[in-house]
């Protein structure tokens, strides 16, 4: 299972992913998900993996591949985001192709999703989402963050904290409190958690941060205060209102 959130706000990005790729009982095994390519110096340009990690490798791959031999279209070619996003839609879906076809059994799920962040020239920064079947979908307004992978158990805290005009340090606790949130609840998530921050119009990756580990002493930091404060907001919500009392509906 997989995790992986995408912040795109007025200051800039949050990118934020786990390692777990398999959680069985006797296997425990972690792969990075998140990657940077290395681009022309007009832009910058971050993948977050989801799905079979076989076509993730393949689609990286073909990606890496068309940049090295300049290919007609390739990441130092395509002029926006969009672009870009359209190009890694394909390369995921032949690469699907591939790998279903090969293995001959309608039970194998080659699938994979992947969220493409980052920024082209002059144009804002952005993020895109690009599902399986190659379609995309951006952030929004009210909406300023992707997620692919397991999502529902950190989801309502960005949901309800993460605003477009939050600051980047308030976006990138908020998305590792969410991450530390999912990682609790779900066996299948877990450490090492990769995060990057990218400072709008700055072309620069260097705001790189790995907790290798669930015992990190900052996410261990992090944990506490959120736990305990939770605690305290839950003790101060107002108490039931007694009047309020209405007789049960007795099934006869």
């Amino acid at each position: 299972m997989t995790s992986c959130i995408a912040a795109s706000i007025d200051e800039g990005l949050i990118l934020v992913s786990d390692s777990r790729t398999n959680a069985g009982i006797d296997n425990v095994s972690t792969h990075g998900k998140m990657h940077a390519f290395d681009t022309n110096s007009d832009r910058k340009i971050i993948l977050l993996c989801a799905g079979n990690v076989a076509t993730t490798q393949a689609v990286l791959e073909q990606l890496h591949r068309d940049k090295i031999k300049n290919a007609p279209v390739n990441f130092n070619t395509v002029e926006s985001l969009f672009e870009a996003a359209a190009y890694l839609g394909h390369v995921s879906v032949e690469k699907q192709k591939q790998h279903s076809n090969s293995q001959g059994k309608s039970a194998f799920n080659a699938s994979a999703s992947f969220v493409l962040a980052g920024q082209i020239g002059t144009d804002p920064h952005g993020a895109y989402m690009v599902y399986a079947e190659g379609n995309t979908i951006t952030s929004s307004a009210h909406t300023p963050f992707l997620q692919i992978g397991e999502s529902k158990y950190g989801k309502p805290i960005v949901d309800r904290f993460l605003k477009l005009n939050s600051s980047l340090e308030e976006a990138s606790r908020c998305c590792l409190v969410s991450m530390d949130s999912t990682i609790r609840s779900n066996a299948s998530v877990g450490a090492p958690v990769e995060m990057l921050i990218y400072r709008k119009n700055s072309f620069s990756l260097e705001e790189y941060y790995c907790f290798d580990d669930d015992d990190d002493d900052y996410m261990w930091q992090l944990r506490r205060s959120w736990e305990t404060k939770l605690r305290e907001a839950m003790a101060a919500l107002p108490s039931l209102n007694k009047e309020t009392i209405k007789p049960m509906r007795i099934d006869l």
